[in-house]
C-alpha cells in the first residue's frame, strides 16, 4: 500500500518569509549594536536584552518549524516569541526612564519615520544601520521601542490567525485520521 499523494502533514515551516522573523531579526542585530555601544561590560542587563530579543527570533523560527506536527506547539513558541520581545520593550523602556530620556510620543515625526522605514520592502537592518552608529542613545533606544511595536503587532495578528486556522483545518490528528480515511476510501 502507498501513502496518500499529498500526505496529511501541513506545510510549513518557512519561518524565514514570516515578516515577524525579519522583524524581530532587526530588532535581534539592532540590540546586540545597541548594548555593545551603549550598556558597561558586566551589566547583566546587556544579557537580559539580548537573550530577550534572541528569544523573540528563534522561537518564531522553532514554531514554525514545529507546526509541521503540532499547532499547539507553534501556538505555544510563537507566544514565547511574543512575550520575549515584550520583556525586550520594557527594557528599552527603562533604559530611557531611569536615565530621564525623553519618550516619543506614538505619533510624533521621529517614530512615524521609523514606521514608514519599516513598511519598506527590504527593510532590513541595514536600514538602521546607520543610525546605530551615529545617534545618541536616547534616539536609538526610542527606534528599538518603535521597532519592537511593529514585531508585537505582527506576533499578535499571526498568534490570531493560527487560531483561526485551527478552527477551520484542525490540527494534525484530525489532519492524519481524515487523511487514513480517504485513503481507504481510494483503496475500496
Amino acid at each position: 500500500m502507498t501513502p496518500p499523494e499529498d500526505g496529511f502533514l501541513p506545510k510549513g515551516g518557512n519561518y524565514r518569509d514570516l515578516l515577524s522573523y525579519q522583524k524581530s531579526e532587526i530588532v535581534y542585530d539592532f540590540t546586540f549594536r545597541f548594548c555593545e555601544r551603549f550598556l558597561k561590560r558586566g551589566d547583566r542587563t546587556i544579557d537580559q536584552m539580548v537573550q530577550a530579543a534572541r528569544s523573540g527570533k528563534q522561537n518564531i523560527a522553532e514554531g514554525s518549524k514545529a507546526s509541521v506536527t503540532s499547532t499547539e506547539m507553534e501556538l505555544k513558541l510563537t507566544n514565547v516569541a511574543r512575550a520575549s520581545l515584550e520583556e525586550l520593550l520594557i527594557d528599552y523602556q527603562d533604559f530611557l526612564r531611569v536615565r530621564d530620556l525623553k519618550f516619543w510620543e506614538k505619533d510624533c515625526q521621529e517614530a512615524l519615520y521609523v514606521r514608514k522605514l519599516g513598511k519598506l520592502p527590504a527593510e532590513s537592518f541595514e536600514s538602521y544601520r546607520n543610525f546605530l552608529e551615529t545617534r545618541p542613545a536616547d534616539v536609538l533606544a526610542n527606534i528599538a521601542v518603535c521597532l519592537i511595536h511593529q514585531a508585537n503587532y505582527l506576533l499578535d495578528r499571526q498568534i490570531r490567525r493560527l487560531e483561526k486556522d485551527f478552527l477551520a483545518k484542525g490540527g494534525l490528528r484530525e489532519n492524519m485520521t481524515r487523511a487514513r480515511l480517504e485513503y481507504r476510501k481510494r483503496k475500496e
